[in-house]
């Protein structure tokens, strides 16, 4: 068995708003086991907006084996909760690279506020794989322009969606 040290960074509001639109539930069970056996993720990092009512989620989340990273939210006049977690999401992979805490990284996200950080890793070379929660259509193409290889989760479906009438601890809002 490879004994490669790999790391994940999952934008959580980007990862849950792409399977809503595209109509499926993720189990978030099974996907950090597919990140441990397809791209051997020893750390699974997710970037959420800390909502309390959502302790729930959370303590799922954490169960299922993620590390939660939280961002205070702040409500729109609308009462949507906002929690931009992309600086965090970028500083933790900046500091692991420089503090060289894992070998590979795995990006989860579509969004192309990204690209300069997965520039940065292909360089370092520390990038196995951004994965787009979205399909191709709607994956950014300043990601797509960083020349890294994209997966797109939707193609793993079949695997990763959470079955019909099991328990819907997952869902809720990541903003």
């Amino acid at each position: 068995m490879e004994t490669t040290n790999n790391y994940a960074y999952i934008d959580g509001a980007n990862l849950y708003e792409a399977n809503k639109e595209l109509k499926w539930t993720l189990d978030y069970g099974r996907f950090r086991v597919w990140l441990t056996e397809k791209y051997n993720v020893k750390r699974a990092y997710l970037f959420i907006g800390l909502i309390p009512k959502m302790k729930d989620l959370y303590t799922y989340l954490q169960e299922s084996g993620f590390t939660l990273i939280f961002k205070e939210v702040v409500y729109d006049g609308t009462g949507k909760p906002k929690g931009n977690c992309d600086a965090d999401l970028v500083l933790q992979a900046t500091r692991d690279v420089y503090e060289d805490d894992f070998q590979k990284s795995v990006i989860v996200t579509s969004d192309g506020d990204y690209a300069g950080l997965v520039k940065f890793l292909v360089d370092k070379k520390r990038l196995s794989v951004v994965l787009s929660p979205n399909n191709t259509e709607k994956c950014s193409v300043l990601l797509k322009r960083t020349g890294a290889s994209i997966a797109y989760l939707n193609d793993q479906r079949s695997i990763l969606e959470k079955a019909p009438g099991a328990d819907r601890t997952a869902q809720g809002s990541f903003s």
